[in-house]
């Protein structure tokens, strides 16, 4: 959640507490090493993230596939790729003929080695294109299971005269020594920007076919001139992004040679001051001169060899981004420098699970959307509402990695929740059991198992009821959004610390109250108290203190609840975030209304939404950077999500915080771009 400037949360964070890895493997690798290793996604397709998210690296804590398959014979979560230890989920099956087959998930084939997937409308086959030709594609069987699907690559890897054993829970891969014998760039404009770079391209010469990956960094910074008279000229322009190339194989020195950066100059020599006694000289004011053109940057960087793996270092401007490809007949990688870079799919990935992505047209401006489309009634697709923690609403992670924990098969970012204490700030509702109410009336959605859907704005109102018919208002249930009244708190909170001073706790147990105290400082973990699993705890604040003599030791109290509007309450399943974009085909965003600041609505950011359409499918989708420029306004989404077919949509968290996750990778950017969340919309697929 950690994102570009989210006033919506600077907002309400004043109303919280305090308001204010080819020899034979055989060294054991350490499982825990291994699942905190940041594995880097390659995104060909990447459109340009906002240039001031914050880096926060995911630890992937990947799955085993539970159950395994019939015929599975070893399975594991490691990869050990040319000497690199890397998470990834695989499997082996001995066939009716006895022979061994080798599968990988296709989240760690396309992350590790590079592979592109085509369009395909056969969830059992894939088409994938590596060094070779689009026309004459190779194609991969494929098998679903424990939220990934598997990817056979026995025949391909033999044909790429890979190596591969298994070492317990470790895949061991092998490659061919692989040379780059040249790296070339289209020549680069002298101008500084956007348009300087469109139509760079950047030609890696290979020798053989090789694993290739590539990673978008932080934001380039400004290196401050040697000369501290020299004076640099100020820009308005985003800074640049640094995006790492890593390819298994060695450069030649030649290469290290021709693209190493020159040696800093030397700083300037400290004379003393000698003039310090002399009387002042008026100098006369200088003449304005024109202020010089900045020189652009090097496209590349630095190329560099480690660990037997060549990096190359480049230097992208806001609004661009790679587009990479591979050829045959010599073997070489091309990156495209683009404000387009998205490249269009369309691939049935599963029995009612596509995933599509494609620039979307929305007047002059051009967006990259990658979305999801479910068909919430095939049966075994299932939607939930995913949390980071299943003891407790405290707590964020990255996306992939609770989508990971729960074994989804696919998941995108739900709502908003408070950075600094980590706790729920909306409507979070499973399988009819509140997590955390809603606030401010914002926008939700609903869902059932049968596949109904249902969107507005929501408020939940809860009415405490004594034995003698005294009745008072409960104004939050589980929320991190902290207001003057009376709040109820869930087993499902876990432990409470107090979010504000002077608070007053009522423990109801069996409906009964039990225990009542004043609570201490805010903040103060020392103190933490126990929520009953048979009952729940009161906490008065603010005015509400007064409440705590209606509410003696041994007061029986029962509680009713409603929400507005009433169809809510008939769903099981909520996910609340806001604004409203789209309802029953017309745009209805009201941010205002929803109680969003002026600047929050004024914000062009990645954003992320989910939306039903008319034949009743769900989307998912995230929406980055336009082509050249930065995401989408509110209005904007609200438009874009219309065009694509929503008649009912909602925004989702934005920003660092857009993430879609499909079978063990994120489909939109490098996971060490995307920020941790606290919660997410879960798509599961249950074995037939």
């Amino acid at each position: 959640m950690v994102k570009m400037l989210n006033f919506c949360r600077e907002e309400d964070r004043k109303a919280i507490a305090n308001k204010g890895n080819r020899k034979f493997f055989s060294t054991f690798v350490s499982p825990i090493i291994s699942t905190v290793l940041c594995l880097s996604a390659t995104f060909p397709t990447l459109a340009q993230q906002s240039p001031v998210e914050v880096k926060l690296a995911p630890i992937l804590t990947q799955q085993l596939p539970q159950p395994p398959l019939t015929g599975v014979i070893s399975y594991g979560n490691q990869i050990f790729l040319n000497g690199r230890t890397l998470p990834g989920i695989w499997l082996q099956k001995r066939s009716k003929s006895g022979s061994f087959s080798t599968y990988l998930s296709d989240g760690a084939l396309r992350q590790l080695v590079g592979v592109d997937f085509l369009n395909s409308n056969n969830p059992s086959k894939q088409p994938v294109q590596w060094f070779s030709l689009q026309t004459k594609p190779v194609v991969l069987s494929s098998v679903l299971a424990g939220g990934y699907r598997y990817l056979d690559i026995t025949n391909f890897a033999k044909t790429s005269q890979w190596q591969m054993q298994v070492n317990g829970n470790t895949l061991v891969i092998s490659t061919p020594v692989a040379k780059v014998t040249d790296i070339s760039q289209s020549p680069q404009s002298s101008t500084v920007g956007v348009a300087s770079l469109q139509q760079a391209r950047i030609v890696v010469n290979l020798d053989r076919p090789t694993a290739w990956q590539i990673r978008q960094e932080l934001p380039i910074k400004k290196a401050l001139p040697p000369d501290p008279d020299t004076v640099t000229p100020k820009t308005s322009a985003p800074p640049n992004r640094e995006w790492i190339l890593t390819l298994d194989g060695i450069a030649d020195p030649v290469l290290l040679q021709r693209y190493t950066p020159p040696a800093p100059a030397p700083a300037p020599l400290q004379l003393p001051n000698f003039l310090k006694q002399l009387p002042p000289v008026i100098i006369p004011a200088p003449i304005p001169e024109t202020t010089p053109e900045p020189i652009p940057e090097p496209l590349i960087q630095q190329v560099e060899v480690v660990n037997n793996q060549t990096i190359i270092h480049l230097s992208v401007p806001f609004g661009l981004a790679p587009r990479i490809s591979t050829i045959p007949n010599p073997d070489r990688l091309i990156v495209d420098i683009r404000p387009d870079a998205l490249i269009e799919k369309d691939i049935t990935w599963a029995q009612g699970l596509r995933w599509r992505q494609q620039i979307v047209n929305l007047g002059t401006e051009r967006f990259p959307v990658v979305w999801l489309e479910v068909n919430p009634r095939t049966v075994g697709l299932k939607l939930k509402p995913i949390i980071t923690n299943l003891n407790t609403l405290t707590g964020t992670a990255p996306l992939i990695q609770t989508a990971q924990q729960y074994l989804a098969v696919a998941g995108i970012n739900g709502g908003y929740f408070n950075r600094n204490n980590r706790l729920p700030l909306g409507a979070i509702r499973r399988d009819n059991q509140w997590l955390s109410s809603p606030i401010l009336n914002r926008g939700a959605i609903a869902w059932n198992d049968s596949g109904q859907f249902y969107f507005g704005r929501l408020t939940l109102a809860e009415t405490l009821t004594t034995s003698n018919n005294q009745q008072l208002p409960i104004s939050f249930v589980n929320s991190g959004y902290v207001q003057s009244g009376i709040a109820r708190y869930t087993p499902a909170w876990g432990t409470y610390t107090f979010l504000t001073d002077n608070e007053i706790i009522l423990v109801v147990q069996n409906n009964q109250v039990t225990n009542q105290f004043l609570g201490g400082k805010a903040g103060d973990a020392s103190i933490p108290v126990n929520i009953p699993q048979n009952g729940y705890l009161l906490v008065l604040r603010g005015n509400a203190v007064n409440n705590a003599n209606l509410l003696p030791i041994g007061t029986s109290l029962r509680i009713s609840s409603t929400t507005t509007p009433v169809d809510f309450s008939r769903y099981p399943n909520i996910i609340g975030a806001g604004p409203l974009l789209v309802q029953n085909n017309q745009i209805v965003l009201d941010a205002k209304a929803e109680k969003f600041s002026d600047a929050f609505i004024a914000e062009k950011a990645i954003r992320s939404a989910i939306c039903t359409t008319a034949t009743g499918t769900v989307m998912i989708a995230a929406v980055h950077n336009r082509a050249g420029g930065a995401g989408p306004t509110l209005t904007e989404h609200a438009q874009l999500m219309q065009r694509m077919g929503c008649v009912n949509a909602l925004n989702l968290d934005g920003g660092s915080s857009t993430s879609l996750y499909l079978g063990g990778q994120l489909l939109d950017r490098s996971p060490n771009t995307a920020a941790r969340v606290h919660n997410g919309i879960g798509i599961f697929l249950q074995p037939r």
